[in-house]
């Protein structure tokens, strides 16, 4: 093959001249119909991660089939032939539509282009493939490589500088017609595409071998296999639903979930939390993007195939840095295996990562070989979908799937921890906390007694024990006993923190939440716990600074708006904190926690009035909704009435409400601080003996 590329100012063009290996020319058919797409040469036609085989109809993504059929298929053939210009929906009418459909056109149309856009994770709004012209049709804006499918011979190019042409030449003995245009531009479109890649394709030696790999077959795997440096971090991007089903979308982020939390157990791995992940389902950001984002050398990205009661897992870990294909595998087990298979699939990516992950290096925590319910473990996805939604509908929710999925399978340890998750959670802010307690306790000591190796249920006595049990020692020994479990679990760092900053150790509670951060970047609700450390040890600054990076991820996120005005609160610059606690109780409609807030600021700031009308509405929201005793108390010692205050921090502590666990470094109380009665609290609390430094 030869080749010679120039540019001029405005435009560069290539001219190809195909030829066999034997130095004759090439045929090109002319389109053809072929039902409702047209007929073209077999061409394999590449774009960023994905393929398209026009002969087989088949598209992949790093070398692993997307579901793409029909319509959205021909139109996807359609656009990428013609690469770079306008297709009009009226020639998408003719080409790919029969006359007796006409009616149903546009309707068809725009849902084939949505389930296009589906395969190619691409956005209406910011399309990185598929351009839509309003009124008009669509164009095809990413560079695409055409090559023809593998034959008996194979062509070679010539390339040289002039206008945009095909030039041919007549065989030694059979003449050529011309090209059609039809037919030319079949080639010409991604030899311009080529030379807009010129600077990665011709002036970087060994592109081809760099992007090679050596296949290998093993079970009914398909595995590539590249060299690459042992990495340290990874993300599990959310797996897709090949199920032509959203209903079945819970199953496909279930899955993404437990796969996350079975290589999170792996020590020496940096395992990015799902919470953080999940941002990028269905986004069009690249692979360098998200790595760079999320601080991750590889990702992994996937595909889940449910067909009755037999599940398929593929997956592929990608370079993060340069959007590299490095290794594939599908894994296809029945449903009631389904545990099995997870571990399996995090074990096998792991080794790619590290190299060498086995058992006998000590972090690689046993299998469960128990077999799940199959309908069990899918009232257990629906659930966890739920409870990721944090809302209090979506907790609810959580708790019906969880304990169906125990009626179903009673030795479903995972099932008892996150039953357990979910009731902790509602504590105290929708659930009395005795309540709420009891429950979580019950549900986390079941999980423990099915599987003492599950981190979440360590994690969650470990929060029990702090927040309503006040078993301080215990407490700690549970968190440290979850984490080495499981050092990737950005929650039980997450809830250590707390614990650490109510025992007054400052400093530390900085560094668990730091770690929480580092495994869950985008975690709302971490970023917030991040913030109030950073307040603890009065670093303001980077206190305000994350609390406000937090709400440009999500403006209308009320804890971060608490959080927010809790630093201001520390500084005494109280208009600022009642403007963001005001906004917190506009956008959670008169939540009490944000009430609370509220009315202290007010009381502090001088302002008795608005304090006592938010007092009033304190006592009117408890008609419909569970109002916590302590934040009756905070309001009260705003208010100076530290009999009352004192007379709710009793309530407070005969109910063993969680937020009494923060008795001894609530800055709201610092008034009553002085108050024999005060003292008397935290020692029967057993908080005397753990003062801040």
């Amino acid at each position: 093959m030869s080749r010679k590329v120039t540019e001029n100012k405005a435009n560069t063009f290539l001219v190809l001249r195909f030829r066999w290996s034997d130095g004759t020319i090439p045929q090109v058919k002319s389109p053809t119909p072929r039902g409702p797409a047209m007929e073209m040469s077999p061409l394999i036609f590449r774009f960023g991660p994905f393929e398209t085989r026009t002969q087989a109809q088949e598209l992949s993504k790093n070398g692993t089939k997307v579901r793409l059929r029909g319509q959205p298929f021909s139109i996807l053939e359609l656009l990428l032939s013609r690469a770079g210009e306008v297709v009009t929906r009226e020639e998408i009418r003719q080409k790919l539509w029969p006359a007796d459909t006409f009616v149903d056109f546009e309707h068809g149309l725009n849902t084939s282009v949505k389930k296009l856009r589906q395969a190619l994770c691409d956005s209406a709004t910011e399309p990185r493939y598929v351009e839509t012209l309003p009124r008009l049709g669509y164009r095809f804006i990413a560079p695409v490589e055409a090559i023809a499918e593998p034959g008996p011979r194979k062509p070679a190019v010539e390339v040289s500088e002039t206008t945009p042409q095909i030039v041919t030449a007549p065989e030694p003995e059979t003449p050529v017609r011309p090209l059609r245009p039809l037919a030319w531009s079949v080639f010409l479109v991604p030899a311009i595409v080529l030379l807009a890649c010129v600077g990665l394709a011709f002036n970087v030696a060994g592109t081809r071998d760099r992007f090679s790999a050596l296949f290998r077959s093993t079970r009914n795997a398909s595995v590539a296999v590249a060299s690459a440096p042992k990495l340290r971090s990874i993300a599990v991007l959310p797996l897709q639903n090949l199920s032509n089903d959203p209903a079945e979308d819970y199953f496909a982020d279930g899955m993404t979930d437990e796969l996350t939390t079975d290589l999170a157990q792996f020590g020496s791995l940096r395992v990015i939390s799902r919470t953080s992940s999940i941002h990028y389902k269905g986004a069009s950001k690249t692979a360098p993007e998200i790595g760079r984002e999320l601080g991750v050398d590889t990702l992994i990205e996937g595909t889940v195939q449910r067909v009755g009661n037999r599940v398929r897992i593929r997956v592929q870990l990608i370079d993060s840095a340069s959007d590299r294909h490095l290794w594939a595998r599908s894994y296809d087990h029945e449903l009631k295996d389904v545990l099995v298979l997870q571990s399996s699939a995090a074990r096998d990516i792991a080794e790619e990562v590290q190299g060498k992950v086995s058992a006998s290096d000590g972090d690689v925590p046993p299998v469960d070989q128990h077999p799940v319910n199959p309908s069990a473990y899918e009232d257990y996805l629906k659930g966890r979908y739920f409870w990721n939604k944090r809302s209090e509908e979506g907790l609810k929710k959580s708790i019906d799937y969880f304990e169906q999925a125990i009626s179903r399978d009673p030795k479903f340890a995972a099932a008892y921890a996150a039953l357990a998750d979910s009731y902790s959670i509602l504590g105290s802010d929708v659930l009395p906390a005795r309540v709420a307690s009891s429950k979580a306790h019950a549900a986390a000591s079941k999980a423990l007694e099915l599987d003492p190796t599950i981190a979440e249920g360590h994690a969650e006595l470990a929060l029990l024990d702090f927040y309503y049990e006040w078993n301080w020692t215990q407490s700690e020994q549970e968190f440290r006993r979850a984490i080495e479990l499981n050092p990737n679990y950005a929650t039980a760092h997450q809830w250590y923190s707390y614990y650490l900053s109510a025992m007054g150790r400052f400093p530390e509670a900085v560094e668990e939440a730091t770690r929480a951060q580092q495994i869950d970047p985008l975690s709302l609700s971490i970023n917030t716990t991040l913030a109030g450390r950073y307040r603890d040890v009065g670093d303001y600054s980077r206190a305000i600074d994350l609390s406000q990076r937090t709400l440009e991820m999500d403006p209308d996120f009320v804890p971060a708006h608490i959080a927010l005005g809790s630093v201001y609160e520390n500084q005494g610059i109280w208009p600022q904190a009642i403007s963001e606690y005001q906004k917190a109780v506009d956008l959670s409609q008169n939540n009490p926690a944000a009430l609370a807030a509220l009315g202290t600021a007010y009381g502090y700031a001088g302002n008795q009035d608005e304090a006592r009308k938010v007092m009033a509405r304190l006592r009117d929201a408890s008609k419909r909704h569970y109002v916590s005793a302590f934040d009756m108390a905070t309001v009260f010692a705003g208010l100076g009435d530290h009999d009352s205050a004192l007379h709710w921090l009793e309530k407070a502590y005969a109910e063993r409400e969680s937020q009494m666990a923060f008795l001894n470094v609530a800055h709201r109380l610092d008034s009553l601080r002085s108050d024999p009665r005060f003292a008397d609290l935290l020692h029967r609390m057993g908080l005397n003996a753990h003062a801040p430094s």
